[in-house]
């Protein structure tokens, strides 16, 4: 298995606990609301939209950048900039 392979294994293993979290963070926010405040149709949509989206899409950039580094593209990318650089000097 090499480094890719690997990375992705990973990065899909992050991918499921990011989406349980979310969920779950989804599911406290609905719970601390219903508690507080009286609970509409629109007020937990856009709840559930508003935190689990925000949460899959700041933990899904993060994993991203992980498996960008562990997978060994940051280092193609950081190669052929130094090569381009050497040509043009």
């Amino acid at each position: 298995m090499n480094n890719r392979e690997k990375a992705l294994g990973e990065f899909w293993r992050m991918a499921h606990w990011i989406v349980f979290i979310a969920v779950l963070m989804a599911g406290g926010a609905i719970l601390y609301l219903g508690l507080t405040v009286g609970l509409d149709l629109h007020l937990v949509i856009a709840t559930l939209g508003g935190v689990f989206i925000s949460v899959v899409l700041g933990c899904g950039l993060m994993a991203a950048s992980f498996f960008s580094d562990k997978s060994g593209h940051d280092q193609l990318v950081s190669d052929a900039t130094r090569q381009k650089e050497r040509e043009s000097q």
